[in-house]
């Protein structure tokens, strides 16, 4: 009876580490050049050309490692996908999760904690953490 269970299980476990994502940086480059360049700059310093009118100033996404001495990438995606909110010209940043949907899959921190979030944002928070130092 414990050989089958064990069967299942290891299926469960293979099919989890399937669903993995696989990060595509360039993907992600496209992707920040579309949603995130008008905010944050084609250098993602916070010195796009909408940024001058924005009440919060877009962050410079290079800086984010240091800031918070390892990349957080929990919190990048939550800002992304909307779990986590930012106002900025009286209405809150624009939420591209919604434009992700229905390409789930997760991604971990880096301390192994797993995050259900879509492809797109995937490639986008590896893209993010390429700039770092820059």
């Amino acid at each position: 009876m414990i050989r089958p269970l064990l069967g299942v299980v290891s299926i469960g476990v293979l099919m989890a580490a399937s669903q993995a994502a696989t990060q595509d940086v360039d993907t992600g480059a496209e992707l920040y050049q579309h949603y995130c360049a008008t905010c944050h700059g084609l250098e993602a310093t916070g010195h796009g050309p909408m940024a001058g009118v924005l009440v919060i100033q877009p962050v410079d996404l290079t800086k984010l490692a240091d800031e918070n001495g390892v990349f957080p990438v929990a919190r990048v995606v939550a800002r992304i996908d909307g779990r986590d909110p930012l106002v900025s010209h009286g209405s809150p940043m624009p939420v591209y999760g919604p434009y992700f949907d229905g390409q789930d899959t997760s991604m971990k921190t880096p301390e192994g904690q797993p995050i259900l979030t879509s492809q797109p944002i995937v490639d986008l928070v590896a893209y993010l953490e390429t700039l770092q130092g820059q």
